[in-house]
């Protein structure tokens, strides 16, 4: 059985998030929920470790999951989900990438302090929503998110391009001049979830608790983001109607790594690597070869 989230946020998170630019603790799943969910993850890293069609599975947990992986297009469909973030997009819905985060036990793999829309070509939009769902326990010892309150009002901010190798960021991003005396953590229980505006910046530290720390994040946009953008880009329509038709819809995958799907993972990488890699001095690591990106 799931939580749910009667009517999406109540008036004081949507406040929050307004005010703020991030919203904590919102109940999704329950316990035994999140540990099917895990168990079905890590049954599939046991049972397509080696990836498919030349990439390692986690090319595919950390871009584009949604389009070849059943399981992370269903997550993202979740009513509770939806429901909340009905609440500050609207009615129509899309998908624009699913990403699974882990950081290992002990491991030294950090999230920088950035902004998610700086490089994803939809400009400095209010219409961006990141869902992002705990699928361990996320405290602050394991690593959780940390966010800068109110940092959503400003617009794109300049970043730094470090491809430090234990950042899991495709770059390396990061946003220079933080005082960490101003975050506030954002811990969350298993099946909880936090949302998080494309402009507010965030961050997350080294996993240092004996367990994986798991983490879910959905990328929800509505259908103006597009309007009068260059290029092409993709989307899942999850709720209500896409009558702008800026977006490419698709549907979801049939079975895991189904060869059609594949084929079309490919193709939205190849339409999104020009925007997602413009101005890196180095190869974007998710991006090389069939190149990718988060």
């Amino acid at each position: 059985m799931t939580y749910t989230v009667p009517n999406g946020l109540s008036q004081d998170q949507r406040d929050h998030y307004e005010t703020r630019g991030f919203a904590c603790n919102i109940p999704v799943f329950s316990t035994d929920k999140v540990a099917q969910l895990r168990h079905e993850i890590e049954t599939l890293e046991a049972s397509h470790g080696a990836g498919a069609n030349g990439q390692d599975l986690n090319q595919y947990f950390r871009v584009n999951g949604h389009v070849v992986i059943p399981l992370l297009a269903e997550l993202a469909k979740t009513p509770a989900i939806l429901d909340a973030v009905e609440s500050i997009l609207g009615d129509n819905l899309l998908v624009w990438s699913v990403e699974l985060f882990i950081k290992e036990a002990h491991t030294e793999k950090t999230v920088s302090w950035h902004q998610d829309i700086t490089y994803w070509g939809m400009g400095e939009t209010n219409d961006e929503v990141t869902a992002w769902v705990a699928l361990s326990d996320v405290t602050e010892q394991a690593g959780c998110m940390r966010f800068i309150p109110g940092s959503h009002k400003n617009g794109i901010v300049d970043h730094e391009d470090t491809q430090d190798e234990n950042n899991l960021l495709s770059r390396g991003q990061q946003i220079a001049g933080i005082r960490e005396e101003d975050a506030q953590m954002g811990a969350l229980k298993p099946g909880e979830m936090s949302l998080h505006h494309g402009r507010c910046f965030h961050a997350s530290g080294p996993n240092r608790s004996d367990d994986r720390r798991i983490g879910l994040a959905i990328r929800y946009v509505t259908p103006e983001v597009r309007d009068g953008l260059p290029g092409r880009d993709y989307a899942m329509l999850v709720r209500g109607t896409d009558a702008a038709r800026g977006w490419v819809n698709i549907a979801g995958p049939r079975d895991v790594f189904h060869r059609a799907d594949l084929s079309l993972y490919d193709k939205i990488i190849q339409d999104q690597q020009a925007t997602l890699t413009a101005g890196a001095e180095h190869d974007i690591a998710l991006y090389a070869g069939k190149e990718a990106s988060a």
